[in-house]
């Protein structure tokens, strides 16, 4: 009788975990394009002490940065649900584009910003930059642990 009732103990706590990994969606709460902007736009004004007329130079860039983000994400999924990859070629434009885009960005906030602020500027992206680097790497590093595939 005890046996059955630590078998019993074990396959529930066995369905319950498993059923509990199953249910993991994305429960946050989406902010809209002007919502992230805004935040957006309060935090490098903290960091950076921007003048009014900064911030108001800055948000039309900020967010169109967050809405090409945001239409990019959202072909990538298209692309997943299709089980689509992009080739050697696709993903040669991508990161040119990509690239071209900080090029005008880094331009932009040159022109915005004095001396100071866009060091310190270029001091919160380099930083945030290892940031998702070191992301990067520690799920490479679950990944392999796991038995997946990584790709390179």
């Amino acid at each position: 009788m005890k046996k059955l009732a630590s078998i019993l103990v074990f396959v529930f706590a066995f369905t319950v975990s498993t059923q509990a990994q199953r249910g993991k969606t994305d429960k946050r709460a989406r902010l809209t394009t002007e919502q992230q902007t805004e935040l957006t736009v309060k935090k490098m004004t903290l960091a950076l002490d921007l003048s009014r007329k900064q911030q108001n130079q800055i948000k039309p860039l900020i967010s169109n940065q967050i809405a090409e983000r945001k239409a990019e994400m959202e072909k990538r999924k298209e692309a997943r649900k299709d089980k689509k990859r992009p080739t050697s070629d696709e993903v040669f434009a991508m990161e040119n584009k990509r690239l071209d885009a900080q090029i005008a960005m880094r331009n932009s906030m040159k022109d915005i910003l004095n001396d100071e602020q866009f060091e310190k500027f270029e001091k919160m992206h380099k930083k945030r930059a290892m940031k998702g680097k070191k992301m990067a790497k520690r799920k490479g590093m679950k990944n392999r642990k796991e038995g997946r595939r990584v790709r390179k």
